[in-house]
């Protein structure tokens, strides 16, 4: 516990290190899947090939991966880009599926509504299935956000700084207080990410709440329109 709060500021930099290098893949990761997903969804022939291409992504272990991107990227060993890289991919491979799954559970029924009254495709996607296959799009992107928080500890063991750092170093020393403050800052540090991406749903997605659950439907029906 001395260490602990001797080294305070230590900790503090390596948490913010290690918030630099997985909010770039949470986000990255989101907008890459979100076509990729969309287009499984939609042409049935390209969803297994699609689905299955970045399902390999995640059985790639990170540390071989680690080594190759410098050679496919042309950067140094040790560039964080190497591993924001990485967990973007890992990203993605989580990620595509649940865009693939999401939009898939959009009601055939909505989406015939909205074409009835006059929605194109493109609006279609981005007003009704989008919106609709939302909360799906939360819950997985919560799950990648906790897993890219994981895994970014790992690039401690590359010379990438970050709450990983605390483990090897603490490990190295042969000081527990240090690995168990790395463990719970980097359990600290998902729980805020989640809280924050809990809040962002909320607010861009209100109509997912109890009380507006209603609402959505009119909004999208031909009845609602002649009205």
């Amino acid at each position: 516990m001395t260490w602990i709060w001797s080294n305070g500021d230590l900790i503090w930099d390596r948490t913010l290190d290690h918030l630099v290098l997985s909010v770039p893949p949470i986000l990255l990761s989101f907008l890459l899947a979100l076509p990729l997903g969309a287009l499984a969804n939609r042409y049935r022939a390209s969803r297994g090939v699609i689905l299955g291409s970045v399902g390999l992504l995640y059985a790639i272990p990170s540390l071989p991966l680690f080594i190759v991107l410098p050679v496919i990227v042309g950067t140094s060993a040790r560039s964080p880009l190497n591993l924001i890289i990485a967990l973007t991919l890992y990203g993605v491979a989580l990620m595509v599926r649940v865009v693939a799954d999401g939009l898939a559970s959009v009601d055939r029924d909505v989406r015939q509504s909205a074409a009835g009254v006059g929605f194109s495709s493109w609006s279609e996607f981005w007003q009704v299935e989008l919106p609709l296959a939302g909360p799906v799009l939360l819950a997985g992107l919560r799950v990648v956000a906790v897993s890219t928080v994981s895994l970014a500890t790992v690039g401690a063991v590359i010379g990438v700084q970050s709450l990983g750092s605390l483990f090897t170093d603490g490990f190295q020393r042969g000081i527990q207080a240090e690995i168990i403050a790395g463990i719970v800052a980097t359990v600290v540090l998902a729980l805020v990410l989640d809280g924050v991406l809990v809040l962002l749903g909320r607010l861009l997605m209100p109509w997912t709440r109890k009380s507006s659950s209603r609402v959505l439907l009119p909004v999208v029906t031909p009845a609602a329109v002649t009205r």
